[in-house]
Formats: C-alpha cells, sequence, structure tokens
C-alpha cells in the first residue's frame, strides 16, 4: 500500500486566495483514506486580484504572458510552504485559476503554467484537468464529484460553496453532478465595493430584508432551467448578475440578503428534486466559504426543512476539501485511473485527465 505525499492547490472563482495543502492519500481495502497534514491560504494582492479577474478581457499576448506570471507565483508560494514543510512531498497537483470558461465551444483555460510551476517549485506538477473532457464534447466541470464519489460517499448531497455552487449524488449507481448556480461570487463582489474581503459569518446579510422583486429576476435566469449536465462561471455572472447589482438601488445590506435566499432556494430545490423516495435521514455535506458563513447555512438549512440534514465539517475541510480532491485527481491520474467522470460531465468517455511536467534546470 502505497502513501502519496501531495501538495493540492486550489483558486476558485470567488478569487478569495491560493489554497496551498498537503495531504497524505492512500487506498486501503478498495476505499480511497485521507490525511490533511498541513493548510495555508495565500491572500491575493489587490494587483493579482485584479489581473485574474480581468483576464477574460485580455489580449491573446497578454493572456499568455499572465499565463506564465502566475505559473512562477504559485511555484514560489509552492516552495515557500514546502521549504516550511520539511517533510517530502511527491508531486503538486495545482487547478490552477479559471480564465475561461465556454465548454460548448469547446474552450476551457486555468492559468498557471504547469511547467513554469514545476521549474520554479522543483517538483513534479500535475494540472489542467479540464481541457481533456472538454474535447471529449463535455463540460469540464464540475470535477470535485470523482472525490465526493471516492472520499465522502457516506453523505446523499456533496455540496460546494465557492464562487459557484455545485451539487453532487449518486443516481441509479452514477455520480452525478453539476453547477446550480451562484454562491459566494455576488457576495463578494458586493462586499469588495465597501472594502471587505467577505461579510464575517453573514452578518450584513443577516441584517437585511428580502427583495422580491429582486429575488424574482435571480430566480427566472435561463440557466436555472437548463438540465444537467452544465457548469456556468464569471462569464455568466459578469453579463447576467452584475448588472442586477450594478443596477439596483438596494442596500449592500438587502442586496446581501436577497443574494443568500437566492442562492438557498436553489440549492434546496435542486436537492429536493434528486432526494431518494423514502429515505428519511438524508444528509448533506456542506464545504468551500460559503460554508463559513452562519447565515448561509441557517437560511439553506430552513428551506430544507426536516427532510435534509446540512452537515457543516471542521473548518480545515470547509475550506480545503477543493484542493485535496485536486490532489487524489493528480494521483488518479499517475496511477491511470479514471479522474474526470462522463455521468457528471456529458463527456462522451471518462477520462484521465491531467497533464504531467517534471522540473527542468531553470536557465
Amino acid at each position: 500500500m502505497r502513501t502519496y505525499k501531495v501538495m493540492g492547490l486550489m483558486s476558485g472563482t470567488s478569487l478569495d486566495g491560493l489554497d496551498i495543502a498537503y495531504y497524505h492519500i492512500w487506498e486501503e481495502d478498495g476505499k480511497w483514506n485521507f490525511s490533511i497534514k498541513k493548510t495555508a491560504e495565500i491572500d491575493y494582492s489587490d494587483e493579482m486580484r485584479e489581473y485574474l479577474k480581468n483576464a477574460i478581457h485580455l489580449s491573446e499576448e497578454d493572456h499568455e504572458q499572465l499565463h506564465k506570471d502566475y505559473g512562477i507565483w504559485l511555484g514560489q508560494q509552492s516552495k515557500l510552504f514546502i521549504d516550511e514543510l520539511d517533510e517530502e512531498v511527491d508531486f503538486i497537483a495545482s487547478h490552477g485559476h479559471t480564465s475561461h470558461h465556454r465548454p460548448d465551444e469547446g474552450v476551457t483555460f486555468q492559468l498557471g503554467d504547469g511547467q513554469l510551476l514545476a521549474n520554479t517549485s522543483g517538483k513534479q506538477v500535475v494540472c489542467d484537468f479540464r481541457s481533456k473532457d472538454v474535447s471529449l464534447k463535455g463540460q469540464g466541470a464540475p470535477l470535485v464529484p470523482i472525490g465526493d464519489k471516492l472520499l465522502f460517499h457516506e453523505y446523499d448531497f456533496c455540496l460546494n460553496l465557492g464562487g459557484i455552487s455545485n451539487i453532487s449524488f449518486d443516481k441509479n449507481g452514477e455520480r452525478i453532478a453539476y453547477d446550480i448556480g451562484l454562491a459566494n461570487m455576488p457576495l463578494n463582489y458586493i462586499t469588495h465595493k465597501i472594502g471587505l474581503s467577505y461579510d464575517e459569518n453573514g452578518k450584513m446579510a443577516r441584517s437585511g430584508k428580502l427583495d422580491h422583486a429582486l429575488l424574482q429576476k435571480l430566480n427566472s435566469l435561463p440557466y436555472y432551467a437548463l438540465p444537467y449536465p452544465k457548469s456556468t462561471g464569471y462569464e455568466w455572472f459578469s453579463s447576467e448578475i452584475m448588472p442586477l447589482i450594478e443596477g439596483s438601488k438596494l442596500s449592500n445590506e438587502d442586496l446581501l440578503h436577497t443574494f443568500i435566499h437566492h442562492n438557498c432556494e436553489q440549492i434546496a430545490f435542486a436537492a429536493l428534486k434528486h432526494k431518494k423516495n423514502g429515505k428519511s435521514n438524508s444528509k448533506l455535506l456542506a464545504t468551500g466559504g460559503g460554508a463559513l458563513n452562519q447565515f448561509f447555512m441557517d437560511t439553506l438549512q430552513s428551506k430544507l426543512g426536516n427532510s435534509i440534514e446540512v452537515v457543516v465539517p471542521n473548518k480545515t475541510l470547509i475550506a480545503y476539501k477543493e484542493a485535496l480532491v485536486f490532489a487524489l485527481m493528480g494521483v488518479l491520474r499517475l496511477e491511470g485511473n479514471t479522474n474526470v467522470l462522463k455521468s457528471v460531465t456529458g463527456a462522451t468517455a471518462d477520462s484521465c485527465s491531467g497533464e504531467v511536467f517534471f522540473p527542468k534546470d531553470l536557465v
């Protein structure tokens, strides 16, 4: 039984920063197990955050430069982490930062040049986990469900609340997953306008009032009526959601309050629709930054009622579950096993996805 010693890197659409974590991952008696050994969150500078946020609008030349710059930066942060860790690291699994995601056009791009990340960190790198699935006519997202299936199978639903909300569950022996819609992206967009990184514990949102007109506009967005498999990202947020925020005369508190109600209504609708008939003790595991927002969790539980219990794990797992899954995906890639599921993405086949880079001497 081999224990892989892996670093996972994750940067989400909410642009909070870079999550770095070091894991031990091993398979025993046909089941995958993990242990979280060390974690760190690296905040983005205002300059880096703006650079990444506006990546979608860059020229091809400037976008390529950002890809390289960000790969070097990831490598630098990884090396600092490794130096403090003082333990063996087999390889780094990096999600990168998604700048473009239009799978229907065959386009997806994760910033963070894998070769430069490997060169700068001095470690083998596995990255770019989405492109192969998109080439197989899949959505290239969500990817976390392989981890839900292999590491968290005791839950009926796994909900991740990053910038976007996505859910995964088993249905007729297959793993199904898709992006429900919004989570932290609109909340952070609103708080950033007043100089706050986020609304701590949802205190501002809790003090606001529900605006039924905005709620109705949000709930009637065409994306929600699309069948799965489906995924979304910043393009959808900037074209459909930002104008609603910018055009609103509501207070920040009322905006936050209304967006959380909207998020929770859509999540509850998705979960209740797929709840197994007759099962009385269904459980939903909530992770990602949104699970740290108590008002978000309270509102979600109230929308689900007694039908599904919301389980919020410890803060380390909440914050670093996505990085954990990319570490697992890296292990599966090196083992030659499936790590992206066609039942989730809608691709023509399951795939063993990810590009592998070995460090080269820097010139």
